[in-house]
């Protein structure tokens, strides 16, 4: 997608490489703009992983509105180095962490530490996100108390999952893309 760039905050403006290839979706500017007015001044001092990394571009937007650390990951080389240089082009090299993996394999370990928020934006139409959402149901402890998984999907992909510890608090649909807020409810 040309013109993927920062949208606010202390890099705003800043333009940020795209994945070779047609692997990833970048979220539009659009949707990328009501996301972050619906976590308005939440996301300042924040946690946040970007589960299905791509180019950067939420995790760097939540880092550019203050955010305190993103964990990066994804299990294409070609977006591993689109976000190493898009980290570098940004400045944000020590609030950030980089981790080559499967998601799902990552979710089912033991937390690196417990976040704000995680991103969910997997690949369109493989039913990812369930599979995802599913096993951070299960391994809720990734989130703080009442932190937020965040999806990110085409409508068509919706489903109503069976969660134990995360519960549906809001959706938001912008053209071709629903964005689904789901919180932590267990360990309250």
């Amino acid at each position: 997608m040309p013109g993927l760039r920062i949208i606010g905050g202390k890099v705003k403006g800043f333009r940020l490489k795209d994945v070779p290839g047609d692997s990833t979706r970048p979220i539009t500017d659009m949707v990328k703009e009501s996301l972050f007015n619906i976590l308005s001044f939440d996301i300042e001092g924040s946690d946040v992983w970007d589960l299905f990394g791509g180019t950067g571009s939420v995790g760097l937007e939540a880092l550019s509105r203050g955010a305190r650390f993103v964990l990066f990951s994804d299990n294409n080389r070609h977006a591993i180095n689109t976000l190493k240089q898009n980290i570098a082009h940004t400045g944000f090299e020590s609030e950030t962490k980089i981790v080559f993996g499967d998601a799902f394999s990552l979710l089912r370990q033991e937390p690196l530490k417990a976040f704000d928020y995680i991103y969910i934006a997997p690949p369109q139409y493989k039913e990812l996100w369930k599979r995802a959402m599913l096993l951070l149901d299960e391994k809720y402890d990734h989130l703080v108390e009442d932190g937020w998984a965040i999806v990110q999907i085409h409508p068509k992909e919706y489903a109503t999952l069976e969660l134990q510890n995360l519960s549906l608090i809001k959706e938001r649909k912008y053209g071709n893309t629903l964005l689904c807020f789901y919180k932590r409810t267990r360990g309250k």
